[in-house]
């Protein structure tokens, strides 16, 4: 007798990550095999002709590919998912399956620096124009569409400054001008702002960060609508890009546990900020789940929760005040990656090209791990000790 199927989508995040892509456990296993193939063999010259076996070479696909696909396209609530070596390879492949030469792309100026250097490299020698926005544009966005502009990337927040866009309505201006929207969903891991739901039709995450979510992982995903789930099959597949089974079977161990990881994430963050707000030696948090905050209300319009990166400015200070303070730090390391179990810190200064950044002070980007957060005040509190201790 045969089991009834429950509606998925009736089921809670928490549910659906733990139970995700269940289907391709085998021999009553609770994790599905993690298959290292390249060649895939057929029993006969009719099966081989056919191409109707469903997996025929390791890189078209194995069921451990599969399983990660299905359960990363459950949790953006899209129709279908490629993965990739790294969040930068996914990027690469989705704009180069929607851009041609002579096209035109609208980048927000917050956008990840390594995708700078994909349109200043790659896509400028394809004779595909890029021109940034200002992450804040809102209706001004219908001033700069032209009748070759093919994607509107967007960033939401934006990367390091955390700027809100309004998704909605830069969707709903894209699309009138007949230009498909990608998002750099990373920030919510998928989960706590749903791309499809605002009008985005494709959404990439680097999933080393939050899905992977233990620091030991290169992995990129591209979810897509049906409409464009076409395109970005052909040109993955031509490009030969394919992940490593054993980092997909990370990825998948590692979104089980997305909701609980991202909840203690979001809490702690939230917590240090509003701590970080009433010290003397910050100038500003940069944190849009704050009261009062940049961007707080359309984040508390559109997003369902908040992640565990932000970023603060300091008040004026020399750059030895500033290296004392993070030479020292005990439980914040410095490293450029975020989204694992353990706390970040690292000074940044924004790369901007269409608006300008002004701060007098200097800029950190934090990530909050799963340490307690008081044992992380302790910690920043020392750390901003030695800043105003070496002026």
């Amino acid at each position: 007798m045969s089991k009834s199927k429950i509606d998925r989508k009736t089921l809670k995040p928490a549910t659906r990550f733990a139970s995700a892509a269940r289907e391709f456990n085998e021999h009553g296993m609770v994790n599905p095999a993690v298959y290292r193939a390249s060649t895939i063999t057929f029993p006969d010259v009719e099966t081989l002709k056919s191409g109707k076996q469903s997996y025929i070479y390791g890189r078209r696909g194995t069921p451990t590919s599969l399983a990660i696909e299905t359960a990363i396209a459950e949790l953006e609530g899209g129709y279908k998912c490629k993965v990739a070596p790294s969040g930068q390879a996914a990027i690469s492949v989705a704009l180069l399956s929607f851009l041609s030469p002579g096209d035109h792309l609208l980048v927000t100026d917050t956008v990840y620096g390594p995708v700078r250097e994909l349109c200043r490299t790659v896509l400028d020698r394809m004779a595909i124009e890029t021109t940034y926005y200002d992450p804040l544009i809102g209706e001004k966005l219908r001033t700069l569409m032209k009748p070759n502009t093919k994607v509107v990337y967007l960033e939401s927040p934006g990367s390091q400054t955390m700027e809100i866009q309004d998704v909605p309505l830069l969707t709903k201006i894209a699309h009138e001008a007949g230009a498909l929207v990608l998002i750099d969903n990373t920030w919510s891991g998928g989960h706590f702002f749903k791309a499809f739901e605002h009008g985005c039709d494709i959404s990439v995450q680097a999933a080393t960060k939050y899905i992977t979510g233990h620091s030991d992982c290169m992995f990129g995903s591209i979810v897509c609508t049906e409409k464009t789930w076409g395109p970005l099959k052909a040109t993955y597949e031509a490009m030969g890009m394919f992940a490593g089974p054993d980092d997909m079977y990370l990825a998948l161990r590692g979104l089980r546990t997305l909701d609980v990881r991202m909840e203690r994430h979001m809490k702690s963050a939230i917590t240090i900020a509003e701590w970080l707000r009433g010290r003397d030696e910050v100038e500003t948090v940069l944190h849009p789940a704050l009261s009062n905050a940049p961007g707080h209300e359309i984040w508390k319009r559109d997003f369902k929760g908040s992640s565990g990166l932000f970023s603060i400015i300091l008040k004026p200070t020399s750059e030895k005040a500033v290296a004392a303070m993070l030479d020292d730090m005990q439980l914040f390391a410095m490293g450029y990656s975020w989204g694992g179990f353990e706390s970040l810190m690292i000074p940044f200064n924004p790369i901007r090209t269409a608006t300008t950044w002004q701060a007098n002070g200097q800029a950190l980007r934090l990530q909050i791990g799963l340490e307690h957060p008081d044992d992380l005040i302790a910690d920043l509190e020392q750390g901003l000790k030695r800043l105003k201790n070496n002026p």
